[in-house]
């Protein structure tokens, strides 16, 4: 084995997705229980780049019989007059001990996410000159619950 450097981040925005109300596909699917999260707008802003979430995307979530959620995104972002396609995966993975504060609207938000596994593995597809370094980049993201949908940090892998 030859030695490597580290895997390191570094900060490249925090967002906030604005979600409507879930479309339930139903718990008889063949892999689970898939719900839609449509994407209605948001925005995000971090130390290179900063604009909205184009409302039209979502997140195609699949519950597994055990519980946790698997990611399945698609957004548009808006950086000025430039657009990004920004795809992800992930996993959601609620402990046993936490889902009924949870599943609690009124408790929901002031759970600590230390308490729970939700990250993202983001990509992104630009046709924009001043944003091609989007499309050569992998970044990690982590999330929570918010009032009416869902923040994210994310971070570049550098």
């Amino acid at each position: 084995m030859r030695p490597v450097a580290a895997i390191g981040t570094a900060a490249l925005f925090d967002m906030v997705v604005d979600l409507s109300p879930q479309l339930d596909f139903g718990r008889g699917g063949p892999l689970g229980r898939r719900v839609l999260y449509g994407a209605t707008g948001g925005s995000f802003e971090g130390p290179r780049l900063r604009g909205e979430v184009v409302a039209g995307g979502g997140d195609w979530a699949l519950y597994r019989p055990d519980g946790t959620m698997l990611l399945d995104v698609r957004l548009t972002l808006r950086v000025d007059d430039d657009l990004v396609f920004m795809t992800y995966h992930g996993r959601w993975v609620i402990p046993d001990d936490v889902r009924a504060e949870m599943a609690d609207p009124a408790t929901r938000f002031a759970v600590d996410p230390a308490r729970y596994y939700f990250r993202t593995t983001p990509l992104f597809e630009t046709g924009s000159a001043r944003l091609a370094w989007l499309n050569d980049i992998v970044a990690v993201g982590t999330g929570y619950p918010v009032d009416g949908g869902v923040a994210y940090h994310v971070e570049q892998v550098l």
